[in-house]
């Protein structure tokens, strides 16, 4: 059965019965009370990160929810139904947008996400009509590795000033979360940033330095606040890098699925950059986060084997809802900066060691020149610029993240090019002579 949006569900009386071992596919459904309850549960999978965006950034938290639960469905309505996806906050927007607020304020930052959403929609059509190999051209293993790397490498430095600080809470925070990671199995293992963030909380609360008296003054219910982006030259020079990382985030989850629904949807690629685009221009004109497809959601679809659809309509529906509580955005607002350091370190460093594992996974040979040298430069420069460290010509300000990646990009096209002219590519022997040196 399809609807007039193209998306689809097999119905099987009351909704199909699960037994174990059996996999509900995309566009199939189970019973409304096991769905929902699939659905509550992706919620609190995407949860913990999600929140934790706007609570580094500045962000209202309520309105970041808003906007990932219209991305959501945005996303589903665009893809048709067939891929399985919940759009959460991405970290890779936290470092320019702390750069673009610092000399453009928030609307300057969310000019940014604008301007990121839409040059990611613009490579989405552009799949849609002639496939990924043209991405896999322009950003190869060892490139697209370095980009994810060096983003967390940079976002690292801004831990700093936590940990020496409030020391305490924030690796009782990291300590938390890297507990409840090998304690806890299935659901609760999965939440273990937000399980994490909790600990932190309490022994933050027990030190003093948890602040509850905004909380009794916000209302109920009542609307998020929104906000308007200006645009600026330099803030797109800033956010072009995570154009980088959000498509190779949402290629590798469209490949995922494909892979655990045994499915062939390299025909949606396209449609999912474009969705994930769309999503994240709807969020930059309201206030939100910018977004990307989330890899805690592909945890829960791999230990529940439910891939339906309809368990994401309801997790986008659940927090549109949350959205309007506002009491419920200033408790999270409450969460002190050494809690959030904490929780930073093990997300930021996990970004960094995503980009090590698409070396390892593609076998990007480093006793190559090329590849060690693209890597090398531009990890180097995204550690080295950051925060007031940025180089600034003129009325232009670039981080390391910006320079970072375009370092990586021109150095690896630049060496290859000429050694393709020159018929100068390192033979195995000359590259491990040229290691030892």
């Amino acid at each position: 059965m399809r609807n007039r949006f193209g998306i689809g569900w097999t119905l099987h009386g009351n909704g199909k019965t699960i037994t174990p071992g059996t996999a509900v596919a995309p566009d199939e459904r189970l019973a409304w009370p096991q769905t929902i309850g699939v659905g509550v549960q992706h919620v609190m999978a995407m949860f913990g990160a999600t929140v934790l965006v706007p609570t580094l950034t500045g962000f209202p938290v309520t309105t970041t929810l808003l906007f990932t639960g219209l991305g959501t469905l945005l996303f589903l309505l665009i893809t048709a139904g067939r891929v399985p996806s919940y759009l959460g906050s991405s970290f890779a927007f936290i470092a320019p947008v702390t750069g673009a607020m610092a000399t453009h304020g928030m609307g300057g930052a969310l000019g940014g996400i604008v301007m990121a959403g839409v040059a990611l929609f613009i490579v989405g059509l552009i799949v849609q009509k002639a496939g990924t190999n043209w991405i896999h051209a322009l950003m190869p293993p060892v490139v697209m590795g370095t980009i994810v790397a060096l983003i967390g490498l940079n976002l690292a430095t801004t831990t700093t000033d936590k940990i020496t600080t409030v020391p305490l809470t924030t690796f009782a925070t990291v300590l938390a979360i890297v507990l409840t990671t090998v304690l806890f199995r299935g659901m609760l293992g999965r939440l273990s940033i937000l399980l994490g963030i909790i600990v932190g909380y309490l022994v933050a609360w027990a030190q003093g330095q948890v602040d509850f008296s905004k909380i009794a003054d916000a209302p109920w219910i009542g609307l998020p606040d929104f906000s308007a982006p200006t645009f600026h030259l330099d803030t797109l020079i800033l956010f072009l890098p995570v154009v980088f990382v959000l498509i190779a985030e949402n290629v590798g989850h469209v490949k995922t699925v494909a892979l655990m629904t045994n499915r062939e949807l390299d025909d949606v690629n396209g449609r999912a950059l474009m969705a994930d685009g769309a999503a994240t221009v709807i969020a930059g004109f309201g206030g939100g986060s910018g977004t990307t497809t989330y890899a805690e959601n592909i945890g829960v679809m791999a230990s529940s084997r439910v891939y339906s659809t309809a368990a994401y309509w309801i997790a986008g529906f659940v927090a549109i809802a949350l959205a309007f509580f506002p009491k419920f955005g200033v408790l999270i607002n409450t969460i002190p900066a050494g809690v959030a350091g904490g929780a930073g370190i093990v997300l930021y460093g996990m970004i960094a060691i995503v980009g090590a594992r698409l070396w390892v996974q593609n076998k990007v040979d480093f006793s190559n020149p090329i590849n060690l040298m693209t890597a090398g430069s531009g990890l180097i420069i995204a550690i080295a610029l950051y925060g007031d460290n940025a180089l600034n010509l003129g009325n232009m300000s670039f981080g390391g993240i910006a320079l970072g990646t375009a370092a990586t990009l021109v150095i690896y096209h630049l060496m290859c090019s000429i050694a393709r002219v020159r018929g100068t590519e390192p033979t195995q022997s000359e590259e491990l002579d040229g290691a030892t040196h």
